[in-house]
């Protein structure tokens, strides 16, 4: 589990293809205090560290995750939001998050509103966001506003846009979605019923 609170931002350095799985070498202020199989966030994907050392650690994506994320278009220096678990006990600042990507979403407007962005995206209709609900945008933690059917938008503070990959995000990038775990619940809950 997660909160959606980015730690620190992740660099690509190397990119290693085997069979239908990829490895990313990924350097980071964090990769000192990892140990082989814990568990990290990347842009919101929750994988695997199967190699470390002080500067780098390294994640294996299978063909599942490459399907329903956008860790296929990586490229060396593409810089990645990075997130530790959470731990038990401490306090929860964003909102629970589990590293499982829903799907693919498109930056369709970036706003620059004169001290905050808002970022327009859209997404598969399948999925359902709630004004003022919370959200996961590669990773990060954000409120939902301006929800409709297949797009919601998110403002960003100076900090959130600094310390996370959104300076970077332009119209039609694409980025990793995880929806609210409690309104998919709800959703699900209430398709059964029909």
């Amino acid at each position: 589990m997660f909160t959606g609170i980015i730690e620190q931002i992740g660099t690509v350095v190397a990119i290693e293809k085997e069979a239908g799985n990829i490895h990313f070498t990924i350097a980071s202020a964090l990769s000192s205090d990892l140990k082989i199989d814990q568990s990290l966030a990347h842009n919101g994907c929750c994988l695997t560290v199967v190699a470390q050392n002080e500067q780098e650690h390294v994640v294996t994506a299978i063909h599942e995750t490459l399907l329903k994320t956008n860790l296929g278009a990586w490229a060396l220096g593409t810089k990645i939001n990075l997130e530790r678990c959470m731990q038990l006990g401490g306090r929860l600042d964003g909102h629970m998050v589990q590293g499982h990507v829903d799907c693919i979403g498109v930056c369709t407007e970036v706003l620059d509103e004169h001290g905050s962005w808002r970022y327009t995206f859209t997404h598969p209709e399948s999925f359902v966001t709630v004004e003022k609900g919370s959200i996961t945008v590669n990773g990060t933690s954000l409120t939902v506003v301006n929800s409709q059917k297949g797009q919601f938008s998110v403002c960003i503070i100076p900090y959130t846009y600094e310390h996370t990959n959104f300076h970077q995000l332009k119209a039609g990038d694409h980025v990793n979605l995880e929806f609210d775990i409690i309104g998919k619940y709800v959703a699900r809950y209430l398709s059964l019923q029909q």
